[in-house]
């Protein structure tokens, strides 16, 4: 084989690539049309000659395409030039690309499997039936290395590859000979090499990019500008300040914190000893949370006189304002002591027959501290 015009077609080859763009994924289909030289196997006793092929492929994905081409070629004989001797076949072609983002030249390594056919005139003077042809085919396998780019509307490949074809050297029988003359070299099989440079085209318009969707602007029922938990659509006050305790309608609620078991005994405002565990437990609370600011409230139940009950229950709000302040809460953190009297009560004085009930009044006398932010 002439291993100058080998090194040449890769060479070739080569800068033809360097000047491609690298290969994006595109699964369009495409054709492909390709030119060469078709460096013949020394043992067939004939001429290098340039070839063709067209065909059809398609990207499987990044990395792997495959394509389907037919080929051509037109060797002269050695002995004598104006024999004809005919190549053509088909080959599916398998290439894995080595693609890396930013280079501008992809290789790839290609391997084929197809069929190639021979038509071959031969001359037997000065037998009368020369000359004669005749006509062979076999399978063929190929493989070798390229490059690949891409030119934008268009692609490019150069390859180099070696095509294998199981065909034997022997002559066909004549009809006028006998016995018939035979040339069998012993060869099974033929390798040629292939150096082409082909152009590829995309079928169809050229994917694009999904066009992202305009940005909607929030709504306010999508919007809490004062963060509070409440949507701007349903926020009565926006301006709510942080740690308030908000209501649905984005406005601050009063909060109480629970006073359950600071009792009082009938008209008494000295803080039993069961109500001092649950004080310690506020003061907590109040020394956890420094921002809180409470109300200390009295209560009665409805026993007595209104005036009576509402100078206890002011007396009781102090027992406990006073417990607070001795025990470390800061007297700027609490508004009062404020008594109400018998004016809120949280459970009926009386049943609904008018008589007495002692288990509710019990629990109208309280207090509680009412959070005011």
């Amino acid at each position: 084989m002439n291993k100058k015009l080998l090194c040449a077609a890769l060479l070739g080859g080569l800068g033809v690539a360097q000047v491609a763009s690298a290969q994006e994924f595109d699964d369009r289909w495409y054709l492909t049309g390709s030119v060469g030289f078709n460096i013949q196997d020394n043992d067939r006793d004939t001429r290098n000659a340039p070839f063709g092929a067209i065909g059809v492929g398609k990207f499987l994905n990044p990395n792997w395409s495959l394509d389907g081409e037919l080929n051509y070629q037109n060797p002269n004989r050695d002995a004598n030039q104006d024999l004809n001797w005919s190549q053509y076949g088909i080959s599916f072609d398998l290439r894995r690309h080595f693609i890396t983002e930013g280079r501008n030249w992809n290789p790839y390594l290609v391997m084929g499997l197809g069929y190639q056919r021979e038509e071959i005139e031969s001359d037997n003077f000065p037998n009368p039936a020369s000359p004669f042809e005749e006509e062979e085919g076999a399978i063929a396998g190929k493989f070798g290395v390229g490059l690949q780019g891409d030119l934008g509307r268009v692609g490019i490949r150069t390859e180099l590859a070696y095509r294998a074809v199981a065909i034997d050297d022997t002559f066909a029988q004549l009809q006028n000979d006998d016995p018939p003359p035979e040339r069998n070299d012993g060869e099974d099989w033929f390798g040629d090499v292939l150096a082409s440079v082909g152009i590829i085209i995309p079928l169809g318009p050229e994917p694009t990019a999904p066009v992202a969707p305009a940005p909607v602007a929030p709504s306010c029922a999508d919007s809490d500008s004062d963060g509070d938990g409440v949507n701007d659509c349903d926020d009565k006050c926006p301006g709510s300040q942080a740690g308030q305790t908000i209501g649905p309608d984005g406005c601050p609620v009063p909060v109480s914190i629970d006073l359950k078991g600071v009792n009082f005994d009938f008209d008494k405002s000295t803080l039993r000893p069961d109500a001092v565990a649950i004080l310690n437990e506020a003061i907590e609370i109040l020394k956890r949370y420094p921002e809180l600011k409470v109300e200390v409230a009295g209560h009665t139940d409805s026993k007595g006189t209104d005036a009576y009950n509402q100078a206890l229950s002011e007396r009781r709000a102090r027992a406990v304002y006073d417990y607070l302040t001795s025990n470390g809460i800061d007297a700027a953190r609490l508004v009062g002591p404020v008594g109400y009297g018998e004016s809120r009560p949280i459970a009926p004085n009386t049943n609904e027959d008018g008589s007495d009930n002692p288990e509710g009044r019990a629990r109208n006398r309280r207090t509680e501290l009412n959070v005011q932010n």
